[in-house]
């Protein structure tokens, strides 16, 4: 059955160029897990209809929705449409959905937009102080790109690995992930492998770690 939950928006804000986070209120006995997503529309005319997938970036405990969504002003779609929203306009929450949940401790490689499902996992392990050896490996095209950037090294330290593939800076590893640059910084490979990112990315991923001879049953992954 689908559910819909209208909720208005505490807060709106960027936290990159392109990137906004947005809180609303939660509605009543509205559960999740780290790494689920919702379908969410904007309850504006002609808005209404047009859901599109994102996923929560609180805790499940929260009193509150967030949200973290990368914008694509050129598009004219409804990212571009949330550009335009202020505090206590309305959003439409749908059923709660997502491949994405922790197994164990692993390795975690997102592209872009694709590290979404991996905050509210790496902010609930550090609440329940279980971050461990967890990794992320966090592709992007310039440093300006990169999300949540000061937080993540914070939660995760030497453990947060960025690699640009536009942009060269001295302390961030330049180009695209290949099988040596996994092998170098994932060192023993016989752990879960948690994967999100744009299609092209996620096929060469998959095609790195079967050339390791790696066992796919330890690969966790949600396209977007």
């Amino acid at each position: 059955m689908i559910t819909q939950h209208f909720v208005k928006i505490k807060s709106i804000q960027h936290v990159t160029h392109d990137v906004l986070q947005i809180v609303t209120e939660k509605p009543k006995n509205y559960n999740f897990v780290p790494g689920q997503a919702t379908e969410v529309a904007i309850n504006k005319k002609g808005w209404e209809n047009e859901k599109r997938p994102f996923t929560f970036t609180c805790l499940p405990d929260n009193d509150y929705i967030e949200f973290t969504i990368k914008t694509y002003p050129s598009h004219k779609s409804v990212t571009n449409e949330l550009l335009k929203l202020k505090k206590n306009d309305e959003l439409i929450l749908h059923n709660v959905f997502g491949a994405i949940a922790y197994k164990g401790e692993g390795v975690f490689i997102a592209g872009g937009a694709g590290v979404t499902p991996f905050i509210s996992i790496f902010r609930y392990l550090q609440t329940n102080n279980e971050i461990g050896d967890n990794k992320l490996i966090f592709a992007n095209k310039t440093k300006d790109d990169i999300i949540l950037a000061q937080e993540f090294k914070k939660i995760l330290g030497k453990n947060f690995i960025n690699i640009l593939s536009d942009e060269k800076i001295d302390e961030y590893a330049h180009g695209h992930i290949t099988e040596g640059f996994l092998k170098a910084n994932c060192g023993n490979l016989n752990k879960y492998f948690y994967l999100c990112g744009p299609p092209p990315m996620m096929d060469a991923m998959e095609t790195i770690l079967a050339n390791l001879d790696f066992d796919k049953k330890l690969i966790i992954k949600e396209e977007f």
